[in-house]
Formats: structure tokens, C-alpha cells, sequence
């Protein structure tokens, strides 16, 4: 070593200290977070991604001050239990579809998706930019929870049947597989409802137990095999037109964590967000056409249907807002959301990115 960088090395370790050695620098250990985390899906449903992207989001926002394990359906604690996993502290964190918690108040389903509502853009909007996450906090406080965006893979495709319906009327008989308020409208119809988790659908269609099955985009579903099945599928997805998720945290725990690491948990749910929409629309024309190589036909519901549904869909919700206030107040910030966003899509109407071919055949309109 030269003399004078020698010189300049030994001053550095002057100027901090003369308890430094060379071969002990003064280092502190970083105290990590740890968190679990439980959803509702089962790893091979494609949210248990959207999830880890999450988890990754945070350890990387947090320069690794926090990291999140994540715990799939089953794992620690069945599909249907996460909500109150996370309330009590089996858990700090949970994943799911909010629509699963009507049983704890209807309003939850609000926050999920609505029959013949918004779609997964307006739905971030409203989130975003209205009065959607404020009054999600509202709600969840009661509880004991903080909601957190957790992704919206966009409207659903429809309901998996073994010969093409082309009227809701010929569901009548059927045991049919959804969840939510659209559950409930087709019970009012007359027709014989199972709601199952996502991880159950397969075998109980392959078995006879159902006759019918709705989970989710063409993204999603696609490689939960119902098409190996059933080879129509009824459409449009009315029944969701928005598969809006959310993460939940339980307060206590989020009590406890620094402002910094508060926002990053609200930074990295807001990127979740626009990772799981973008995601998921870009795969759903890839998937639609890999259905249409395994044979699936898409059987559009006749209009006189679409309004029949959209009648039991408003007479129902009608009704669940009569006896339920807070519920009422969500739905009618998304009524009015909707009015006012209604007016810019009616002026924007007639251009729309089809094929230049398609265009000119005569679709103009999304």
C-alpha cells in the first residue's frame, strides 16, 4: 500500500471512532416486520400472483424493512374463514373477493361487484377519486379491519353450461354456481343456487353436483379447466361486471406500524391495483381465443332476458336498500358516480379500437 493511502485510510477510521477495527465494521441490524398473509384462493388460481406481487411490492417499497408471507387457501385457515382470521390476528393481512362477507353486511358486496354495474376502470375511479375507499374504511372499521385495494380483473365471462341457453329461463332447474347479491337474483327467479369457493368448482361440476359455473375472467378461469366440461358458455357477464379484490389488515396490527410503512402498504395495494387490471384484460383476449380452440361457444343472452335480469337485479337491490342504511348510502354514491361518468361515455360513444375491418362491418361501440 502507498504511504499516502495509507495515510488517507488510517484518518477515515479516526474521524469514527476509536473503537473501530478493521475487521469488525460498526454495523446495525435492520429490524424486519414479518407479516402473514391469508387469502381465499388456492395457488393455482391466478390472484395467488396478484397477491405475491404484492408481497414483493412491499419488501422492495420497504427496502426490505417488511416482508409478507403469503398463505393460500387451506393453508392456514379454510377459503371462507379468512375474514375472520385477519379480524381476530391468526393473521395480519387477508386477500379476498368482499363479496364472499355479505352474511356480515350486505354492503360488502358493494365493494366487489354489482349486477349490471361499473367496470373494473369505473370501479378504481370511484375508489380512487370518489367516495369509494372512504366509505370501504367506514365499513371495515366496524370490524376491526383496513381495506386496501387488491386488484379488479374486469367483468367476468359467464356462466359454463352443458347446452347452449340462450334465456334465463332454461337455468330454472339447473344447480348453478355463483355468489354475491347475483346469487340471490337468480334465487328469485326460481333457480337452485350453490355457492362454492373457487377451488371446489371443478369437481363438483365434473361430478353432477352442479350443472353450471361462473368464477371469473377468461384470464382466470381459463385454467381452472371448466371448459374440459361444459363447452358453452352464457354471456354477457352481467351477473359481474367488475371482479374488484381487496386486501384487509387488521387494525391493531396497522396501528402499530410507522406512518412510512402505512404508506407503503397504500402505495403498493394502488400499484397492485393497476397490475392486476392491466393484467388480467391484456391475457382475456389471449384466453378467449385459446376457448374458441378447445371448441367453447358463446351464447349471448336474448335482450328480452338482459332486461328481465336487469328488472330482478333493481327490484332486488330495491329492496336490500330499504333495510339497510349504510348500504344505501354506498349504492347510491356509485348511482351517482355513475350518472355523472354516464354523460362523458354517452358523448364518447363511436370510436373504439376493433380491427379496422370489424370497424367498418358495424362495431362501433364497446
Amino acid at each position: 500500500m502507498k504511504r499516502r493511502d495509507f495515510f488517507k485510510k488510517a484518518v477515515g477510521l479516526a474521524a469514527v471512532g476509536a473503537s473501530v477495527s478493521l475487521s469488525a465494521p460498526n454495523v446495525i441490524a435492520k429490524k424486519v416486520i414479518k407479516w402473514r398473509l391469508v387469502t381465499t384462493w388456492p395457488t393455482g388460481i391466478p390472484w395467488h400472483q396478484t397477491v405475491l406481487h404484492f408481497a414483493k411490492k412491499v419488501n422492495e417499497l420497504s427496502d426490505g424493512e417488511m416482508e409478507i408471507k403469503v398463505y393460500p387457501a387451506g393453508s392456514i385457515v379454510p377459503a371462507f374463514q379468512v375474514f375472520d382470521a385477519v379480524r381476530n390476528g391468526v393473521a395480519e393481512m387477508g386477500h379476498d373477493w368482499p363479496g364472499y362477507w355479505k352474511g356480515k353486511n350486505q354492503a360488502f358486496v358493494a365493494f366487489a361487484s354489482v349486477p349490471f354495474g361499473m367496470n373494473d376502470v369505473e370501479y378504481t375511479i370511484w375508489l380512487m377519486q370518489g367516495e369509494g375507499m372512504k366509505l370501504a374504511n367506514e365499513l371495515y372499521s366496524d370490524f376491526g379491519l383496513v381495506p386496501l385495494l387488491g386488484g379488479n380483473s374486469g367483468q367476468e365471462l359467464g356462466f359454463f353450461t352443458k347446452k347452449p341457453i340462450k334465456d334465463v329461463s332454461e337455468l330454472k332447474g339447473m344447480k348453478v354456481r355463483t355468489v354475491g347479491w347475483a346469487a340471490d337474483i337468480l334465487k328469485n327467479m326460481g333457480v337452485s343456487v350453490v355457492p362454492l369457493p373457487g377451488g371446489e368448482i371443478y369437481l363438483a361440476f365434473e361430478r353432477g353436483v352442479i350443472d353450471a359455473a361462473e368464477f371469473s375472467t377468461p384470464y382466470i378461469t381459463y385454467p381452472m379447466g371448466f371448459q374440459e366440461i361444459a363447452k358453452n358458455v352464457m354471456v354477457p357477464g352481467w351477473h359481474q361486471t367488475a371482479v374488484q379484490n381487496m386486501f384487509t389488515v387488521n387494525k391493531k396490527a396497522y396501528d402499530k406500524l410507522p406512518d412510512r410503512l402505512k404508506r407503503v402498504l397504500k402505495a403498493a395495494a394502488e400499484q397492485t391495483q393497476l397490475w392486476d387490471m392491466t393484467r388480467s384484460e391484456y391475457y382475456n383476449g389471449i384466453y378467449i381465443e385459446k376457448y374458441k380452440k378447445d371448441g367453447v361457444k358463446f351464447n349471448k343472452l336474448t335482450d328480452e332476458s338482459l332486461n328481465k335480469l336487469r328488472k330482478a337485479t333493481k327490484d332486488y337491490l330495491d329492496g336490500l336498500r330499504s333495510k339497510y342504511k349504510f348500504l344505501n348510502k354506498v349504492l347510491e354514491s356509485q348511482d351517482n358516480f355513475i350518472k355523472h361518468y354516464s354523460s362523458w361515455k354517452v358523448v364518447r360513444s363511436g370510436v373504439s379500437d376493433y380491427p379496422y375491418k370489424m370497424y367498418i362491418s358495424g362495431y362501433h361501440y364497446e
